[in-house]
């Protein structure tokens, strides 16, 4: 009862563990991390176990990894020491640009339970740049006749860096004309322009060399400088003229750059430097630089870019020429532009079907094209026609547009789909043509039934499969597409051995996998034959049938059964050898049978265990059990042999079969030495039930397995009894008849059997038999007979009036045990090595 208890209470903890451990859910956190930018690789970030409250062992057995949605992981995550450091470089201007504040994010996930961790790292700004102008040198031209308050606009620096590590403030280096103002932007950039506060004199400084230093407010502080070169012009009250106001000229399109166009010219009446004249195109005209340019000295204008005439027919350019005090005049330049073919026709379809049906009639309507050309006259004029010898058409209806349509009946299966290249050629010189193909599809109609690969298909399984393994696939392919080769695999109705085939086999509708349903038995069924439909979703739907096989193969999974000797369980059987027998003498023989096939059920016979491994062996292949010498007086009445029948299977399975021999020459002499032998059995039997119950107290199962046989033997026990105490005769066992052509072990003759028996202690009818060569005795120690009747019954045979040509058998009634014998007709020759069927007697 107390293993029972305590049993119970570990089952109760069992289950109270697991129910805790379906109960448990996902835990999650959140954690943020500051670190300056530019961090060394491996330098801390923080102690995630600690912050998180997770122990070592946790982020060990929960494989705790990083997971981060960015190409570049910055942080890896040391779970030996449970710490997170650096992995990567972290620039926070090339991460985060001007945004504020910097940072990045990733989870932290742990397994077995599930846990999710949030982490962001905030990357906080150094001073690690500084301000920069895009040019390092700046210069100005100043007249000197410039006023005070006039302004000149100064470049702008750019710090990568935020904050106070970012740009602060500008400085002027001192002078005495110029001052520095500085204004913020509404972004918050600063910038700075340059003040005239004292006229230049240039007869006193004819040129003047500033500095602009751009600051941060780092530390250590950064700066960065641009130069200023200042130029102070002479008084000039005279301004250029051009010669003409309006210049026309003309450029054919596409012309190579530097190609020449025209010439401006422009004079000055002031002398000197004054009177120099510098040419420019205005800057005001927008994209005109990159097409044109002038010579600053000549007035030489010239291309310099691409000319097209279908972007632009007419350009006209605004030239500007500049004195040394900054006067200026203006004059206009006209450039037409001179159409050439260098436009090849342009394609467009306006309308297109595809896919299109294969069964549609010729004449069916596919597409529009649109042609159009951007050159004029006879560069755009265009000419449309199929390239590739195809089965369509073009039609002409109106002007630039056209009609492509089917020319014959398509098949899919054939041709699936078309590539229609369609040729577009203006009438220039040379001509050009445009080429622009089509991608038509020919769509299906359901005109193919499924094939199979295969007229048969076949498979082997081997027996005590698992349920719904797969055997093997069938395959079939149908030319159409789409819903029409859709394919459905279905198993034909029929029977099997009287059974639905479904109940052996299923197959997969989707893939045509073959599943055995069951687990085979070769035993039972060999071969399995069935036939499998395939069948297209097209309507209506197409199919054909194949015939599948499948052959069982036979695994060793039946042990060997021992037919002979019989192993019962009330009597004891012996083996009588006389102790008068020869070397060779044939004690018994071991019959026993495999329903296994082929080398599965080819038996070889051991001898395991004898009292005398000196007197016995075992034929290897026949299970003979003969004397390997003289018998002598010296060896014991008793022999216990314990043969083991072994199959040849992978492994080999076996069976054990204990065969008691009783040395002797006569009955009383056997009967005095077995009384012990049954003894022995009874106290091994004794053992083995205690085991068994020491066994049931562990296991509830075994116990209840063990209540079931014990119900059994209560069962036969009383119908032992009933038996016992009616007058019906007692029913001898009959070995069946086996024939085996093989030779390996099992009776090779058919053998006859006369029975002798009693109905009642109180009543025995004796019938005698044919004295065999040999006499086998079973015998039970519980008879209270004695051999004072033995000798007084055996005496009445003994008489000369006996019928019978050798000494008669006799059996005599026992008090409470029933008497049987069973006598077989001794067929041995002295030359003959088939066994001997000895006398058998039951007490």
């Amino acid at each position: 009862d107390f293993i029972i208890i305590s049993s119970i209470s570990v089952l109760l903890c069992a289950a109270i563990i697991l129910l805790l451990f379906f109960l448990s859910h996902i835990a999650s956190g959140q954690i943020r991390y500051s670190i300056p930018e530019e961090m060394k690789k491996g330098s801390l970030i923080g102690n995630v176990a600690l912050d998180l409250g997770i122990d070592m062992q946790r982020l060990r057995s929960g494989r705790a990894r990083i997971v981060t949605g960015e190409s570049i992981q910055y942080t890896e995550l040391k779970t030996d020491k449970g710490i997170l450091v650096v992995n990567e470089r972290i620039d926070r201007e090339q991460l985060c640009g001007d945004v504020t504040p910097c940072s990045f994010s990733f989870d932290l996930i742990l397994e077995n339970p599930m846990e999710l961790h949030h982490v962001t790292v905030e990357v906080l700004d150094i001073n690690d740049n500084s301000p920069s102008f895009h040019q390092h040198d700046m210069k100005l031209t100043i007249g000197e006749s410039a006023a005070p308050g006039a302004r000149f606009v100064l470049p702008t620096a750019n710090d990568p860096d935020v904050g106070l590590n970012g740009l602060q403030d500008y400085h002027l280096s001192p002078n005495e004309n110029f001052i520095l103002k500085k204004h913020s932007n509404n972004d918050g950039r600063k910038n700075a322009e340059m003040v005239l506060e004292k006229p230049l004199d240039r007869e006193r400084y004819p040129s003047l060399s500033l500095k602009l230093i751009a600051v941060d407010g780092g530390t250590p502080q950064k700066s960065g400088t641009v130069n200023i070169d200042i130029t102070v012009l002479d008084v000039n009250d005279n301004s250029p003229v051009f010669n003409q106001s309006v210049y026309k000229a003309t450029v054919m399109e596409n012309a190579a750059k530097g190609t020449y166009i025209i010439t401006v010219n422009a004079s000055d009446a002031d002398s000197g430097s004054n009177g120099l004249i510098y040419y420019s195109i205005s800057k005001m005209q927008g994209n005109i630089h990159s097409i044109f340019e002038i010579n600053k000295t000549t007035g030489v204008i010239f291309l310099s870019g691409e000319v097209d005439y279908e972007k632009a027919k007419k350009y006209e350019i605004r030239i500007e020429a500049t004195d040394q005090g900054a006067l200026t005049d203006s004059s206009k330049v006209v450039v037409d532009v001179i159409d050439v073919n260098d436009n090849p026709p342009v394609i467009n379809m306006m309308s297109f079907t595809s896919p299109v049906s294969e069964d549609s009639p010729p004449g069916t309507t596919i597409g529009i094209i649109n042609v159009k050309d951007l050159d004029s006259g006879d560069n755009g004029q265009v000419n449309c026609r199929i390239e590739q010898n195809a089965p369509f058409k073009i039609k002409s209806n109106l002007r630039n547009y056209y009609t492509l349509v089917t020319d014959i009946v398509l098949d899919r299966e054939s041709v699936s789909d078309y590539n229609i290249t369609v040729v577009a050629t203006d009438a220039g010189m040379p001509p050009l043509s445009t080429k622009r193909t089509f991608h038509l599809k020919v769509s299906d109609v359901n005109d193919n039934s499924p094939t199979f690969s295969q007229g048969v298909y076949s498979a082997c399984i081997a027996e005590n499969n698992s349920p719904g393994v797969s055997v093997l696939t069938v395959r079939a392919k149908d030319p159409d597409e789409n819903q029409n080769a859709r394919i459905s695999y279905i198993l034909d109705v029929s029977g099997v051995g009287g059974f639905p085939v479904s109940e052996y086999v299923s197959v997969n509708a989707e893939s045509g996998i073959v599943h055995a349903v069951r687990s085979y038995d070769y035993e039972q069924i060999k071969e399995l034959t069935f036939v499998v439909k395939a069948q297209d979703g097209g309507s209506p739907p197409l199919s054909s049938n194949v015939t599948v096989k499948i052959l069982i193969q036979d695994q060793n999974d039946n042990p060997p059964q021992v037919l002979y000797p019989v192993q019962t369980g009330g009597s004891l059987v012996a083996e009588m050898v006389p102790r008068s027998a020869d070397v060779g003498y044939l004690v018994t023989k071991v019959v026993a049978v495999d329903v296994d096939s082929g080398q599965n059920a080819w038996l070889s016979y051991k001898l395991q265990k004898a009292t005398d491994r000196a007197l016995f062996e075992v034929g290897l292949q026949n299970g003979e059990i003969r004397t390997i010498r003289q018998v002598t007086d010296k060896d014991a009445v008793k022999q216990r042999l314990t043969v083991i029948v072994e199959d040849n299977g992978q492994p080999s399975r076996s069976a054990t079969v204990i065969v008691n021999v009783a040395v002797a020459d006569s009955f009383p002499e056997v009967l005095s030495e077995f009384t012990d032998f049954t003894q022995d059995k009874e106290y091994n039997d004794n053992l083995t039930f205690y085991l068994v119950l020491a066994l049931a107290v562990v296991s509830f199962l075994f116990i209840t397995c063990l209540v079931v046989i014990i119900s059994v033997k209560i069962y036969r026990w009383r119908q032992s009894r009933i038996l016992y105490h009616s007058n019906l005769p007692v029913i001898p066992y009959y070995p069946p008849r086996y024939s085996d052509t093989l030779g390996t072990g099992t009776l090779q003759h058919v053998y006859n059997y006369e029975v002798c028996r009693t109905t009642d202690s109180r009543k025995s009818d004796c019938k005698f038999g044919r004295a065999g060569s040999q006499n086998v005795l079973i015998m039970d120690p519980s008879s209270t007979g004695t051999m004072q009747r033995i000798q007084s019954e055996k005496s009445i045979l003994d008489e000369p009036d006996s019928p019978l040509e050798s000494p008669p058998l006799l059996l005599w009634p026992m008090r409470e045990k029933e008497i049987v014998c069973i006598m077989w007709a001794d067929r041995q020759k002295t030359d003959s090595h088939e066994p001997i069927h000895p006398f058998r007697y039951y007490l």
